[in-house]
């Protein structure tokens, strides 16, 4: 049994430059784990906060006041350092030692475990059989809250390589298609500069309609079927569109005003005109009941709940007596230990809801979420596509297949 013998914690920067919380860990003397945390700039109201106060300063003199309370503690069990934890902060949100340092400490704990029994996180994770990669699920165009004025309203349209037989094709498939929509939206949009959003994806001057254009004919442009060996996702990002005031949802950009009505028949039109295989948050966050007619009658279509759930086993149980959502992100940091994630996960699974495993706009070189991706059974890695800190979690999965555990690709069907 490997224990804690060493920590430290330090301020460090995320990919947008913004302060966070990184902490390294020491098992049984000499196996050392590093983890720096993420955060995202579309934020579920019920999601952990990152620091008390917005202090990451704070946050980490909180968790340098109480590193003693974890030495000698089992690194290999994840929920002995969620009791840790709780003990020190016991509000839901970890509103006094913050979730970056409960993100970074429960991953960098078991990371660290893992080293020290010389078996592959995933598989301290998950001890048992099968073992699946997830699809890279790629975003190539953004707007919304990780991109500039000009850009769409949506936030992300995704790329995924079902017709891929393995992760090098299925990478080299979505770089294709980002590649080539790059020429596209030179030829549509004038004064593009190859901006890029915080995922990596392109943020030109379209409006909704005309990224899904671009990008549709891009998949086409690189011999690729649409439905067939390329399948498109959206995140609508509904929550930041939706005016409580005035019940409708506001997509300024556009210039467009949808009632919660209209804002149902805009997510069927999408899923069925694009043949879309994954649409995350189509309706605001505490809406279940209209999520629910979408997700009925769209069966061959990820209708995935972020916002809607943030990572919280209570809420998937909600999702689930409504038939809510029949996908969910799984972002550690929004709940903030490891071991609610996987309670998360195994509650989803138990209801027959999908897990996709997801990054943050700004991100970290970490890359541990690929291993949480195949321990949780994820069917999809929502990564991004370019820039160092998505390369290192899609070059992990590459690394990933070395090991003979590896079964394959996950299963995408809909059975």
């Amino acid at each position: 049994m490997p224990s804690i013998t060493d920590l430290r914690g330090r301020i460090v920067f995320n990919s947008r430059g913004s302060k966070t919380i990184e902490i390294d860990v020491v098992a049984d003397k000499k196996f050392s784990a590093r983890v720096c945390a993420p955060s995202g700039a579309s934020v579920g109201k019920h999601e952990a906060q990152s620091f008390p106060n917005d202090d990451p300063e704070k946050a980490l003199s909180v968790f340098n006041a109480n590193t003693k309370k974890f030495i000698g503690l089992n690194a290999q069990d994840p929920k002995v350092i969620y009791d840790a934890l709780k003990a020190i902060d016991n509000t839901e949100t970890y509103n006094k030692i913050g979730g970056a340092v409960a993100y970074a400490l429960s991953i960098a704990v078991i990371d660290s475990a893992a080293k020290a029994l010389y078996v592959p996180l995933f598989k301290l994770l998950k001890p048992t059989k099968p073992y699946k990669l997830p699809f890279p699920l790629g975003n190539i165009l953004g707007g919304g809250a990780h991109a500039g004025p000009g850009t769409p309203d949506i936030q992300e349209f995704l790329v995924c390589p079902i017709g891929a037989k393995d992760i090098i094709e299925a990478l080299e498939m979505n770089f294709k298609v980002h590649k080539e929509l790059r020429n596209i939206i030179e030829s549509v949009d004038k004064h593009f500069t190859y901006g890029r959003g915080d995922e990596g994806a392109w943020a030109p001057n379209l409006n909704n309609d005309q990224a899904l254009d671009v990008i549709e004919k891009a998949v086409k442009n690189c011999g690729f079927a649409l439905g067939r060996d390329i399948s498109l996702g959206v995140d609508i990002a509904s929550s930041s569109f939706w005016n409580e005031k005035e019940k409708v949802y506001d997509y300024r950009r556009q210039g467009i005003i949808r009632t919660t009505e209209e804002q149902i028949d805009f997510a069927n039109d999408l899923i069925k005109k694009y043949r879309l295989i994954y649409l995350e948050d189509s309706v605001h966050e505490e809406d279940f009941e209209s999520m629910a007619i979408i997700t009925k009658k769209n069966p061959d279509c990820l209708i995935t709940g972020d916002d809607m759930l943030v990572t919280n086993s209570n809420l998937v149980k909600i999702a689930a007596r409504s038939k809510a959502c029949n996908g969910a992100i799984l972002k550690v940091n929004q709940t903030g230990t490891l071991y609610e994630a996987m309670k998360f996960a195994e509650e989803c699974t138990k209801n027959h809801i999908r897990v996709i495993t997801s990054h943050r706009s700004g991100e970290s070189i970490d890359s541990q979420i690929s291993h949480i991706a195949i321990a949780s059974d994820s069917k999809m890695l929502k990564s991004g596509v370019l820039g160092g800190e998505r390369i290192a979690k899609l070059n992990e999965l590459v690394r990933l297949t070395e090991y003979n555990l590896i079964e394959g690709m996950a299963d995408l069907s809909f059975a």
